[in-house]
């Protein structure tokens, strides 16, 4: 039986910025996102556009929120973006517009090949839908995407793409029901 042998682990390949723009980010990330100093939301767009998002109008983004590379991040008009957010996006995150994601969700877009000797760094996009809600300390897992209006519950595992309309629970979630949105009168 072969074995891991992390000396042999190598992401030279993988260069997602400068070292520069990476250390202006990280102390960026740090002072205005990662705190619980409640900086304005339209400040923290501005530093997010400034870095490289594509970031639409009225985002809301609560204190303690932790974005490895807004360079990767696009998000659209009226999302909502909770305490204790991290999105580990070391490659792109595509986040439409009406999107919640509550407290301490976790979007992952990267990984590791478990099956190689070298532990293999592995990158899949996510994408979240318009009108999707994720629930609080749930987690999307890399390359899924979140169709149109779907719901992760809180707490919640998603491993494989949501489809619309349909409210998914459980580790790995799974779909218990149809998402039905009633109009105000």
């Amino acid at each position: 039986m072969h074995k891991v042998k992390l000396n042999q682990y190598n992401n030279d390949w993988y260069k997602p910025g400068s070292s520069i723009r990476k250390t202006l980010w990280y102390f960026t990330n740090i002072f205005f996102f990662k705190t619980m100093l409640p900086f304005p939301s339209s400040f923290k767009t501005k530093l997010l556009t400034l870095f490289g998002a594509k970031i639409g109008t009225d985002v809301v983004i609560k204190p303690n929120v932790n974005i490895k590379y807004p360079w990767f991040l696009k998000i659209g008009d009226n999302c909502w973006i909770g305490e204790g957010v991290w999105i580990d996006n070391l490659t792109m995150v595509t986040i439409y517009s009406n999107v919640i994601l509550s407290q301490g969700v976790y979007l992952l877009t990267g990984s590791h090949n478990y099956k190689k000797i070298s532990f293999d760094l592995m990158l899949k996009k996510i994408v979240l839908k318009e009108g999707v809600w994720i629930g609080a300390k749930a987690i999307v897992c890399p390359g899924v995407t979140c169709q149109s209006h779907s719901v992760l519950t809180a707490g919640s595992v998603a491993t494989k793409d949501l489809e619309a309309y349909s409210v998914y629970q459980g580790n790995p979630a799974v779909m218990k029901r149809k998402r039905i949105i009633h109009a105000t009168c």
